[in-house]
C-alpha cells in the first residue's frame, strides 16, 4: 500500500490534464503494478458508474466522473490496471479541486485572460465532439472496405523484382568478381565472402524491390536482366561498384486489408472532415483585416481542400 500511495502521489491532475508527460513518473507508475487494490471494489465502481466513491466539500463524485478524468490522462498510464487508473484520476480530481477552490477565491477566474481561455476550451470541446459524432462515428467498415477495393481497383500493376549483389569498392575487384562468376563459382558464396554491404551474410540477398526503391543506377541494371543471370559489367553507384544477379521477377501484390484497413479509415476521416469543414464554413461570416492574412487563409483552405 506503501508503494501504491507514493505512485497515487505521483499522478496528480496538474500533470495529467495540462498534457506535461514524464518517462520517469511512468516508469514510476508502472513499478507499482504489483500492489492491486481490491478488485472487488473496483468491479462494483465498474458496474455502477453513479456510485459516489467521494464527497470534497459536499460535492459528490462519482465513478462516471472518475471515468472522465480517466479520458483525459496522459497516454503513457493507459498500460495501467483499469483499478489504478481509476485511483488515479480519482486523486487527480481531488487536487485539481483543491488548487481550483483557491484559485477562484483569489478571483482568478474573472480575468479577461481566463474567459477567453474557456471559451476556447469549450469550443474545442463541442469541436471534437461534433466531429466525432458526424465524422469518425459514422464511418463504417463496410465504407473502409469499399474504399480499399476502390484504391485497390484504380492501382496499376507494377513489377518487383528479386536480387542478390556484391558490393566492392573498385571496379578492378568487381571485374574479377565477375571472372570468378563465370567460372562456375556459387554467388551467393562469393556475396558472403567479398561483399562489403551488410547483405553479405544473406548471400547478399536485398528480397523484393519494385521501381523507385533503389538509387537509378542500380534498379535499371537489375530491371534489364533476365532471371537467373548477372550483370556482365560492374554497376558503378554512390555506393560503390556491384554485381548484381536477378532472382526473380513478378507482380507486385496490393497490401491485404488487414494491413492497411486503419490508414484507409484515416484517409476517409481526413476527407469528410475536410467536407463537413468546407460545409460549415459557408455559414460564417469570416472578415480578415489584413489582405496578406487573407491571401494566405484562401491559400491554406485551398490546399486543405485538395
Amino acid at each position: 500500500m506503501n508503494q501504491l500511495r507514493k505512485t497515487l502521489s505521483f499522478m496528480t491532475a496538474a500533470v495529467f490534464l495540462t498534457g506535461v508527460s514524464s518517462v520517469a513518473m511512468a516508469q514510476d507508475a508502472g513499478k507499482a503494478g504489483a500492489a492491486k487494490p481490491d478488485a472487488a471494489k473496483a468491479d462494483a465502481v465498474k458496474a455502477d458508474p453513479n456510485k459516489v466513491l467521494a464527497t470534497i466539500n459536499g460535492d459528490k463524485i462519482t465513478g462516471k466522473d472518475v471515468d472522465q478524468i480517466s479520458a483525459d490522462l496522459d497516454p503513457q498510464f493507459a498500460r495501467l490496471p483499469d483499478e489504478q487508473r481509476r485511483l488515479a484520476a480519482l486523486a487527480a480530481i481531488i487536487d485539481i479541486k483543491a488548487l481550483a477552490a483557491k484559485a477562484e477565491a483569489e478571483k482568478l477566474d474573472a480575468t479577461p485572460e481566463f474567459k477567453a481561455r474557456m471559451q476556447f476550451l469549450k469550443d474545442r470541446a463541442l469541436h471534437n465532439d461534433f466531429f466525432k459524432q458526424q465524422v469518425v462515428d459514422k464511418i463504417t467498415d463496410a465504407d473502409v472496405r469499399a474504399r480499399y477495393d476502390k484504391e485497390m481497383a484504380a492501382m496499376p500493376p507494377q513489377n518487383e523484382v528479386r536480387a542478390r549483389h556484391i558490393l566492392v569498392k573498385t571496379k578492378e575487384e568487381a571485374e574479377a568478381i565477375i571472372k570468378q562468376l563465370d567460372g562456375g563459382a556459387s554467388f551467393e558464396d562469393v556475396a558472403k565472402a567479398k561483399s562489403t554491404d551488410g547483405s553479405a551474410a544473406q548471400g547478399g540477398d536485398l528480397g523484393y524491390f519494385s521501381a523507385g526503391q533503389m538509387v537509378p543506377e542500380f534498379e535499371k541494371a537489375a530491371m534489364a536482366l533476365d532471371v537467373g543471370k548477372y550483370t556482365k559489367e560492374p554497376v558503378q553507384t554512390q555506393f560503390g561498384f556491384h554485381v548484381i544477379k536477378l532472382e526473380d521477377k513478378r507482380v507486385q501484390q496490393p497490401p491485404a486489408f488487414d494491413q492497411v484497413k486503419d490508414q484507409v479509415k484515416s484517409i476517409l476521416i481526413r476527407e469528410r472532415y475536410v467536407e463537413l469543414v468546407k460545409k460549415e464554413r459557408a455559414d460564417l461570416k469570416i472578415q480578415y483585416t489584413d489582405p496578406e492574412t487573407e491571401k494566405a487563409m484562401k491559400a491554406a483552405t485551398d490546399a486543405q481542400e485538395q
